[in-house]
């Protein structure tokens, strides 16, 4: 009898441990789910955690405000806030086909620097991310700085020109092939990230590191070398320390949205 009673009291407490090993499991994933709807903020924000780290927001999704025309001085009407996204309105003839089109540049030159954003192209579009960018009078920003380009991949001619496909989204644009190339569809937002420190440039997109290369060196300088930049501007190896972050205008339909970066 002290035998069965034993065995019953050691079933009851492992149905007891059972339970409470349950519950804590299931009350630990519900604290994870509560702290990453907690980490869930609205676009053009900051979470709390970024705000502590030193980034800033370059764009607040219902303004035009830190941004004007690449050698202008007002924010061109080629360009509008769209449903919390800055857009570029496309013209159909091409690079800066608007009559009030063009480039834009945030207002502020940035050195060391972690920049964040989303983009969305149109069927067919082109557009690029320029930085470390110089504004020279009857200038073309793209004579001064590299770009990280934007494409649909699919339509657009740009993805079978180049060079093992240098000028598709994500690459350095003609000069280094974006490596996986892991764009998403037209129509669907590609997080990007573009880290510049002392020299060293990393093109992250949807996560991943596609493009990794060092200014001012050998190498940097036979690749340019090797390309079509000497062509516009002789001295286009020789990057600006500083410089301007821009969005381009190619004469397509482009949405960027949760812009926002951090000094180094």
């Amino acid at each position: 009898m002290r035998r069965e009673f034993l065995l019953l009291l050691t079933a009851i407490f492992a149905i007891a441990t059972a339970c409470n090993s349950g519950t804590k499991k299931k009350d630990e994933a519900n604290e994870e789910k509560s702290a990453q709807v907690e980490e869930t903020v609205p676009d053009n924000t900051l979470t709390d955690a970024e705000k502590q780290a030193g980034w800033v927001l370059l764009f607040d999704g219902k303004t035009s405000q830190g941004w004007r025309g690449y050698n202008k001085d007002h924010f061109p009407s080629g360009w509008q806030i769209v449903d919390g996204t800055l857009m570029c309105k496309g013209s159909g003839e091409g690079e800066a086909g608007a009559e009030d089109g063009g480039d834009i540049l945030y207002d502020e030159k940035f050195k060391d620097f972690q920049l964040k954003l989303e983009w969305k192209i149109s069927e067919g579009g082109n557009s690029g991310i320029f930085y470390l960018g110089e504004e020279v009078e009857d200038w073309p920003i793209y004579k001064t700085a590299p770009e990280m380009q934007i494409l649909d991949n699919e339509r657009h001619p740009d993805a079978i020109l180049g060079k093992d496909g240098n000028r598709k989204a994500g690459s350095l644009y003609d000069l280094i092939p974006a490596d996986p190339q892991n764009t998403k569809p037209v129509g669907e937002w590609n997080s990007v990230e573009i880290i510049c420190y002392q020299g060293t440039v990393v093109h992250k997109q949807n996560g991943e590191v596609v493009v990794e290369y060092h200014l001012w060196t050998d190498d940097w300088n036979a690749l340019v070398a090797d390309s079509k930049f000497p062509g516009l501007n002789s001295d286009w190896a020789d990057v600006a320390k500083e410089g301007y972050i821009a969005l381009q205008d190619h004469g397509n339909d482009v949405w960027f949205k949760n812009i926002k970066l951090k000094k180094l």
